[in-house]
C-alpha cells in the first residue's frame, strides 16, 4: 500500500474515532433525550461512515477490491437514522410535551401532535382549545 492512501486511511479513521467519542460523550452527558437525541444521530453516525470510508479505501488500495457491503452499511446508516431520530424525537413529545406550549407552524399546526380518530381526555382538550378563536 502506498503512502497516500495510508494518510487517506488513517484520516478517516481518526476523524471517525473524533466523531464516534463526541457522540458517544454528548450521549452520556447531555441533560434530557431531546438534546442526547441529537448525539448519536449526527456525531456517531459520521464517525461510524468514515471508518467505513476508510476500510474500503483499505481494501481498494491493498488490492482486495472494491466492497459493495461496506457501502450498503454507510447508505443504510445515514438512512435510517435520521428517521429513527424523528420517531423517538416525536414519541418524546407527544408523551411530555405540552401543545399549548408550543409555537404555531401554520394551519395544520404540530405534526407530533395532531389529534387522532382515538385520542380522547386531556390531550384533545389542550390541542383543540387553542385552536377555538374567539371573533
Amino acid at each position: 500500500m502506498n503512502v497516500f492512501a495510508e494518510i487517506v486511511v488513517a484520516i478517516f479513521i481518526v476523524v471517525g474515532a473524533s466523531f464516534g467519542l463526541v457522540g458517544s460523550w454528548g450521549l452520556l452527558r447531555l441533560p434530557h433525550l431531546m438534546a442526547r437525541l441529537h448525539a448519536p444521530t449526527k456525531a456517531t453516525t459520521l464517525g461510524v461512515g468514515s471508518v467505513l470510508l476508510a476500510s474500503t479505501v483499505f481494501f481498494l488500495a491493498t488490492g482486495g477490491g472494491f466492497s459493495v457491503h461496506e457501502v450498503l452499511i454507510v447508505l443504510f446508516l445515514f438512512l435510517t437514522a435520521p428517521v429513527s431520530a424523528s420517531f423517538v424525537a416525536r414519541a418524546y413529545l407527544r408523551a411530555h410535551g405540552d401543545p399549548a406550549e408550543l409555537p404555531r407552524a401554520g394551519e395544520q399546526g404540530w405534526a407530533s401532535f395532531a389529534p387522532r380518530a382515538g385520542d380522547v381526555g386531556d390531550y384533545m382538550a389542550a390541542s383543540t382549545s387553542r385552536d377555538v378563536r374567539e371573533d
